[in-house]
């Protein structure tokens, strides 16, 4: 039986704050740029308004919290959250350098316990993170505790294509090419680029998911899949409390 993927806090915060200076970089290069559309999509389809408050969660380098910032017109409060200190770094500075500090903030949080009240913000958002927590019912529990009632979760993340002949290019050039390419330019030794296939593959996708992010507490729970089952975004509305007769 295939050894579980570690996802420990500990080994996850290394191994990303070890390439964190080449991040965006490789997720560019790796993807071919279809990183960038997929966000954009994610905004698309789970739209802010310009008094929104906004929730990025695992944000990384902020590039989701930054895209909803361009989107607003730099008019929603949006929080970028993530416990890899190297990475919230280059994300405030890539806030300063756009101007988009006087509206998006970055704090220092683990996903499984975010220090923030509950029910306030109208959309909760993770792009390529919550693969990453250790235990994936507790950060999706903790996403619908701070969305406000009648506020969106949106969770978009790597999944595994089902349509032949593409699902088996992708999947080698998934498992065996791209953790070449991103030890080669990443400069580092960490398995950052062997973690990504192995923790996708064990990941819940599709309906799975779906279910579990069900259970969370959300209704009204969709998924689509993006560039051919490369990418799927879910998303899932907080039901308003029940009136009391």
């Amino acid at each position: 039986m295939p050894t579980a993927v570690d996802k420990s806090g500990p080994r996850v915060q290394k191994m990303f704050g070890e390439i964190a200076g080449r991040y965006d970089f490789l997720n560019h290069l790796l993807s071919l740029n279809v990183d960038r559309y997929w966000r954009w999509q994610t905004v698309r389809r789970v739209p802010a308004g310009p008094e929104s408050k906004i929730l990025d969660l695992c944000t990384g380098t902020g590039d989701l919290a930054l895209a909803y910032y361009r989107a607003t017109g730099g008019k929603a409060q949006i929080i970028g959250a993530d416990f890899c200190h190297e990475m919230l770094e280059i994300g405030r500075k890539k806030a300063a350098k756009s101007g988009a500090d006087r509206a998006v903030t970055f704090i220092e949080a683990d996903a499984q316990q975010v220090p923030l009240e509950s029910d306030q913000f109208e959309i909760v958002c993770v792009a390529f993170g919550l693969r990453n927590v250790a235990d994936t019912d507790a950060g999706l529990s903790e996403m619908v505790r701070v969305c406000a009632p009648g506020g969106k979760v949106a969770v978009l993340e790597f999944s595994t294509p089902t349509w032949q002949p593409f699902k088996a290019i992708y999947g080698w050039y998934f498992r065996n090419v791209l953790p070449r390419i991103g030890q080669l330019f990443s400069g580092s030794a960490a398995d950052a680029y062997n973690y990504l296939p192995n923790s996708v593959g064990e990941f819940p996708q599709g309906e799975q998911l779906a279910d579990r992010m069900r259970a969370a507490g959300l209704a009204e729970v969709t998924h689509q899949g993006l560039t051919l089952g490369v990418a799927t975004l879910y998303v899932g509305m907080k039901p308003q409390p029940k009136s009391e007769e």
